[in-house]
């Protein structure tokens, strides 16, 4: 048995008790109910939803054009395709540490020592690529398994110790920024190959149009083969699914949004490397987390640990693990990171990193009460963020400005994800 508190998708909520006489009914989510009503059921659930709280990432979406619109009015080159190309390369690195940050957020944790881990991923890279001559590729592995290591400790001293998720990694952040100081040496900085394994990561771009323009062609042909199928399967089940119009809108939706982006990018430099790469790894975490029987133990864990453990989930096991990978998660931005500005110096990971992984994640959607929340969640959360640290520096606003706006746009969501959760209380979904 597995408690599953997730907000993905309604046809994961149907209820079904195996032991029940044949003649009993099987009890059936309302909501999927609207499906069988086409797009005026939508509506009325829309309607439903609004009154609920349950909005889901509409504010976000709707903050992003706000934000976009405001920046493109004050300075006409902030959505041309070299600054937009540059914006969705330079979130990657944070990005990909605000992937892990969900995770452990999904729990109702927290882990402060995201930015120091991703320090040492990169200056244990260089060090050992650099000053040792090691193989590039293996220099790489293991600099992504330190972060896993570190992760993996912060969650045996939470799960098997009992000391509070917020005290392992706050002094984790101490440690693992020492020990970055420590093996960077005197120099305090080393220089990575301008064309290595690393660089490459954030440098390099598919320059043939038809990159850009096939991946977004394959990102559409695999979402409609997954709901149409997924949509057979249900039908199969008697459990009611998507009308086949919807599912065709959706897909031209997203056709022409990923042809755009595809547009965007063949303007520029083409398709970013960096890009693919962050997609691949919010697809595939998406994946895991909602289609996956450890993801809803994750989400379990966020609803309730008592019931969890109740219902024989390794509480532990998925404690640790968790951690296990927003340290992997912080390793692997911490390399973006390093990519980005060829080299590994004492201020890796410092600075305002960890605040933006985390409001990242925060302004994405993800709940910090735990048990809401997808990976997707942070793209949308750091596109926010560097679209505002990129806008304000067209403007040439000093970064103490941006620190305020930024922490603004952070309380502001915490605020409505406070409220969101009284209303759906008050509702009875919670």
């Amino acid at each position: 048995m597995s408690i599953d508190k997730t907000s993905a998708s309604p046809e994961d909520h149907v209820v079904e008790n195996p032991d029940a006489a044949p003649q009993a009914v099987t009890a059936v989510d309302p909501r999927l109910l609207v499906r069988e009503q086409g797009f005026k059921g939508y509506i009325t659930e829309f309607k439903r939803k609004i009154k609920a709280g349950d909005l889901g990432a509409i504010p976000v979406v709707i903050g992003l054009a706000i934000i976009w619109i405001i920046f493109q009015s004050l300075n006409s080159n902030f959505l041309t395709a070299g600054n937009l190309s540059d914006i969705s390369v330079a979130m990657v690195g944070t990005g990909m540490i605000a992937v892990g940050i969900v995770f452990v957020l999904l729990l109702g944790e927290i882990d402060l020592s995201v930015g120091s881990v991703s320090g040492v991923a990169g200056a244990a890279f260089a060090v050992l690529t650099v000053t040792h001559g090691m193989s590039a590729w293996l220099a790489f592995v293991l600099a992504i398994l330190t972060g896993a290591v570190a992760g993996a400790i912060h969650g045996f001293v939470f799960a098997k110790i009992g000391v509070p998720a917020f005290a392992v990694t706050l002094a984790g952040l101490l440690f693992w920024n020492g020990f970055m100081l420590q093996i960077l040496g005197d120099s305090g900085t080393i220089n990575l190959d301008s064309e290595g394994l690393v660089a490459k990561l954030t440098s390099y771009y598919f320059t043939d149009v038809a990159a850009a323009y096939g991946l977004a062609l394959a990102v559409t042909v695999l979402y409609f083969l997954s709901s149409f199928f997924g949509n057979r399967r249900r039908e199969a089940a008697g459990v009611p699914s998507r009308p086949l119009s919807e599912t065709i809108l959706r897909t031209v939706l997203l056709a022409i949004l990923s042809f755009v982006v595809a547009a965007v990018y063949n303007q520029y430099k083409g398709l970013p490397l960096a890009v693919v790469i962050f997609i691949a790894v919010l697809l595939i975490t998406d994946f895991v987390l909602r289609r996956t029987r450890y993801g809803r133990m994750i989400f379990a864990l966020g609803g309730s640990v008592e019931a969890s453990r109740r219902a024989g989930i390794n509480v532990e096991m998925v404690r640790i693990s968790v951690f296990a990978i927003s340290g992997t998660f912080a390793a692997i931005g911490g390399l973006f990171i390093a990519s980005k500005i060829a080299s590994a110096n004492q201020g890796a990971g410092a600075g305002d990193l960890l605040m933006n992984a985390i409001a990242a994640a925060v302004i994405g959607g993800t709940s910090l009460f735990g048990g809401r929340g997808r990976t997707w969640n942070a793209l949308l959360g750091v596109l926010v963020i560097v679209s505002i640290q990129y806008g304000l520096a067209l403007e040439g606003i000093a970064s103490p400005v941006q620190y305020m706006i930024t922490g603004g746009v952070l309380l502001a969501t915490v605020v409505i994800d406070a409220i969101t959760r009284k209303t759906q209380k008050t509702a009875g979904r919670a």
